[in-house]
């Protein structure tokens, strides 16, 4: 209402008239064409937020005794946006319509100072904590055991990672990632929330077209493959995992082109007894936009996982795993020659498995795939 009678008022309507219409005095549009937070709230609004009118409906509902429920649907929104509303500006008894607008007003504003910058013992008892290897989720809850009536020692799990990742400005040191299970040196998007930029991948043959004697494991000869990365992504290794015995090949990579790729892998396949790779199951790395060479090359058909779909290569990704006992992060893997990797692929096949009740990948491999195509 506000904005309108502001609006008509600038473009020349007679008071008496708005008076009238709205039902409200002189004194009242005097009072609102003086007032700034109109125009402040259209600057900061997003969209789908409430409005100056949702906010007096609002108002007028908890005046009433309405419940959250019937005002959520006079303003045309879900009863818990009408919870937070009424909740962050004063409760049910407190609530009114210009407070809260000039409230959401303020708590837009940017930049907002971060939250340990503000409150030094808050930021003490978490760096505490983190050093204890503590993870932000733990922290965030435990403040709450550990000061049940300090409101002001409360912080979320997001806003202890921001602090940590976002160097100069977050109130915690950077060298606290460190503390973190990930340790990583910068923060990666939910893949659930990375951003879709569609495969480069041509004549690309899901997973889910795969023959179901796969994923069952019981036939050997199918296999999983990926790369294990070196510092700033400068160096790679190509790992082969076969699913039902765990057999591991690797093989060394001048570079990440697709054809580098494609012809690396073919060289290794005939390494094998022959027909023992009937299918391989790769992520959706460009480096494999060559597929189409090594089918033809080997006559090994190529499977391609979905996106940020991990444990569908399970055997191959806890494999990468162990390869890092041997190839750490952050280490240049251009310096291991192919036969470095051989003896690492053969320590690995050497080494007793829970899952093959502790025999080894080797002695599954001659006794599937070597003792059958002999």
């Amino acid at each position: 209402m506000r904005r309108e009678l502001k609006t008509r008022r600038r473009l020349g309507e007679s008071t008496k008239v708005l008076c009238d219409e709205f039902g409200v005095s002189r004194q009242t549009v005097s009072r609102i064409m003086n007032d700034v937070t109109v125009e402040l709230f259209e600057v900061c609004r997003g969209r789908g937020r409430l409005s100056v009118d949702d906010r007096e409906v609002i108002s007028r509902g908890l005046v009433e005794g309405l419940s959250q429920a019937e005002i959520g649907r006079r303003v045309g929104c879900s009863p818990s946006t009408i919870s937070r509303e009424v909740a962050r500006n004063g409760g049910v008894r407190e609530y009114r319509a210009v407070a809260a607008e000039r409230a959401t007003c303020e708590r837009a504003k940017r930049p907002k100072q971060f939250k340990f910058a503000g409150n030094i013992d808050l930021a003490d008892v978490v760096t505490c904590w983190l050093e204890r290897s503590w993870s932000p989720t733990q922290i965030s809850a435990r403040l709450r055991v550990e000061f049940p009536d300090d409101e002001a020692m409360r912080v979320s799990a997001e806003t202890i990672y921001r602090a940590i990742y976002v160097h100069g400005r977050g109130g915690l040191r950077a060298e606290l990632q460190k503390y973190l299970r990930s340790q990583r040196p910068a923060r990666q998007p939910r893949p659930g929330t990375a951003r879709e930029t569609g495969s480069k991948i041509i004549a690309m043959v899901s997973i889910h077209d795969r023959p179901e004697e796969v994923a069952g494991r019981l036939v050997p000869g199918h296999w999983e493959g990926d790369l294990i990365v070196g510092a700033r992504n400068g160096s790679q290794i190509a790992t082969l995992v076969e699913r039902t015995t765990g057999y591991v090949q690797l093989v060394a990579l001048a570079d990440r082109k697709a054809a580098t790729l494609a012809k690396a892998l073919a060289v290794s396949v005939l390494t094998l007894p022959e027909q023992s790779m009937l299918s391989l199951t790769w992520d959706q790395g460009v480096e494999m936009a060559d597929h189409v060479l090594f089918k033809i090359a080997t006559d090994v058909d190529v499977y391609f996982c979905d996106p940020h779909a991990p444990w569908q290569r399970g055997s191959n990704e806890n494999t990468n795993g162990l390869l890092r006992q041997y190839f750490p992060k952050g280490t240049d893997l251009s310096v291991h020659s192919q036969e470095r990797l051989d003896e690492v692929a053969r320590e690995l096949n050497g080494r007793p498995r829970a899952r093959h009740e502790f025999r080894t990948p080797l002695e599954m491999w001659n006794e599937k795939i070597v003792a059958l195509t002999a």
